[in-house]
């Protein structure tokens, strides 16, 4: 009787693996399908009925759609700026986080409920007035404008979350390096920044993310193709060899395959972060 208890109705939990196995396999299986159909030859892909497995693995597919445009170069754009921002968004927005959680000013909720309330608001309303305010900056055709916000916070989600780890760390630690006499920036970066691996980990992620498969801000503010990130050149790569299917799903697996293989790495941080932050219902 206890162990039935303690390990709920044995129905339940089968009902409940079931929905959980249905749900991975409704979402696993266009991603399986991209990568068959990557792995396919242009005429088993035009071929009826079409099979999920192909006959024979054309890894040339992935060699030809990343030398038919400098993918190589859209990469290592990509590279540049999401690494850039990643590391800006957890600095700076650690330290508004900080300024949130740890010190008592005026209009402190004000400030911060307002800036949750820019969340609600939808990019494309702000999308005009940003390009035309970059355009008086002359920085059209540049990465400033990818990346400046990066250094002011990184979003209002990421300082939200970071806030409310920082919350969760007792204040006795800031004064007991205060009696050792830690400013202010010794607190954040000694004190606050080594407990929050599971919080900066989370936010590391969203921000790669975000970035990586940004495709609006590099196609408003990027005209030089040597300049492109590779949303952009995948988009390209559609537009000139749309009709050979195998080798654009083939270009599409090495534009997601850094994400997912992050992904994976950083899972457990990922989801420990959003516990522990009080975002997971706990």
């Amino acid at each position: 009787m206890r162990g039935t208890h303690r390990d709920g109705h044995p129905y339940a939990r089968i009902a409940i693996y079931s929905l959980l196995i249905s749900g991975a396999v409704v979402f696993t299986v266009p991603f399986v399908w991209t990568i068959m159909t990557s792995l396919k030859s242009g005429e088993e892909f035009a071929s009826a009925p079409s099979r999920l497995i192909p006959h024979r693995f054309v890894w040339d597919n992935f060699h030809k759609a990343w030398t038919a445009l400098p993918f190589a170069r859209f990469m290592l754009n990509t590279v540049l700026i999401t690494a850039i921002s990643t590391v800006a968004s957890v600095v700076t927005g650690s330290i508004v986080a900080y300024g949130f959680s740890r010190f008592q000013f005026r209009a402190r909720n004000f400030l911060f409920f307002t800036m949750l309330a820019t969340m609600m608001l939808p990019g494309q309303v702000t999308q005009i007035p940003v390009f035309m305010i970059w355009r008086e900056l002359r920085a059209i055709d540049t990465y400033y404008p990818l990346l400046a916000g990066s250094f002011f916070g990184g979003g209002a989600f990421n300082i939200f979350l970071m806030r409310q780890f920082f919350l969760s760390i007792p204040h006795e630690l800031d004064e007991a390096a205060m009696i050792d006499g830690a400013s202010y920036v010794r607190i954040w970066w000694n004190v606050l920044m080594p407990l929050s691996g599971p919080v900066l980990a989370t936010v590391a992620l969203f921000s790669f993310l975000g970035q990586w498969d940004n495709f609006e801000g590099p196609l408003i503010y990027l005209n030089t193709p040597e300049k492109y990130t590779v949303s952009i050149g995948l988009r390209m790569f559609q537009d000139t060899f749309g009709t050979n299917f195998e080798q654009v799903m083939a270009a599409s697996v090495l534009h997601i395959l850094p994400t997912i293989v992050l992904f994976f790495i950083a899972q457990r941080y990922f989801l420990r972060g959003i516990t522990l932050s009080g975002l997971g219902g706990r």
